[in-house]
């Protein structure tokens, strides 16, 4: 069984992806419309409505809607937020899998986009869901796009650390890639759902914490399944679960954390 199964997350949880993934998919059909003509620009929409589309957990637009409703907002609110992480996210998967890459053939199941269309069309509609999420975050605030610039240059940053061919010795070390390539758009997400909401300061702060907290477990928990770095598994299961303590905590002091306390409590294993 996977450490982080949807099918034995709590009911809460369950139903929080559920809708999450129904709400964000629409908003994101709606905002990637392929253009009439069926030419090389159609072709281009429709690689990037096939990596952003594609099935999956949905946990980073989720995190956004329920962190929204934690702080006192409507999801409703948060929409644009949510699908702006989500097309980041597809984008940084459809780069992540180019052969200059991790060079994968399989991404959620099936062909990964430049395996589905080719290698061209999946550089460019990784650039094109990039700017579609800039431009959802746009409509939703100033601070919005503020937060998803800052957090997208520690993905980049990950990244690279992840490439660079140096295996980490220490969890330590491999915290750092964890908080960036994984962490990072968590942050955004939890602290998108907080500005979303109208959020003062200091709960959008807290938000981003909890977001990371839970985004760097989740890493550790996807490291178990797949098998990696085996050396340091003791000590990651056993930072997971601080991490999960840690976000609880967190989610504690805002005004309605119920979800975001469940959800802690799933991705790292408590």
């Amino acid at each position: 069984m996977s450490a982080i199964d949807p099918a034995a997350a709590p009911a809460v949880v369950v139903r929080l992806l559920r809708e999450a993934r129904e709400a964000v998919d629409r908003e994101m059909d709606r905002r990637l419309s392929v253009p009439a003509g069926g030419d090389a620009a159609a072709r281009l929409v429709e690689a990037m409505r096939y990596a952003a589309l594609a099935p999956g957990k949905r946990i980073r637009p989720a995190l956004v809607l329920a962190a929204c409703e934690a702080a006192g907002g409507r999801r409703e609110d948060a929409l644009a937020a949510a699908a702006a992480v989500e097309m980041l996210h597809s984008y940084t998967l459809v780069h992540d899998d180019l052969p200059a890459m991790d060079d994968d053939d399989l991404r959620r199941g099936r062909p990964t986009v430049h395996r589905a269309f080719d290698e061209a069309t999946a550089i460019l509609a990784g650039d094109g869901l990039l700017t579609a999420a800039f431009a959802a975050a746009a409509e939703a605030s100033a601070a919005a796009v503020a937060v998803l610039a800052a957090r997208s240059s520690e993905v980049l940053i990950g990244q690279a650390l992840d490439l660079a061919g140096t295996r980490p010795e220490s969890l330590a070390e491999l915290e750092r890639i964890h908080r960036a390539k994984t962490g990072a758009l968590f942050a955004a997400s939890a602290e998108l759902g907080g500005i979303s909401a109208g959020a003062g300061e200091e709960s959008c702060a807290r938000l981003a914490e909890y977001g990371m907290a839970i985004g760097t477990a989740f890493q550790y928990a996807d490291d178990l399944d797949d098998g990696d770095f085996a050396a340091l598994a003791s000590e990651a299961a056993r930072r997971r679960i601080e991490l999960g303590h840690e976000a609880i905590r967190l989610a504690e002091r805002l005004p309605s954390p119920g979800v975001l306390i469940e959800l802690a409590r799933w991705v790292s294993g408590l």
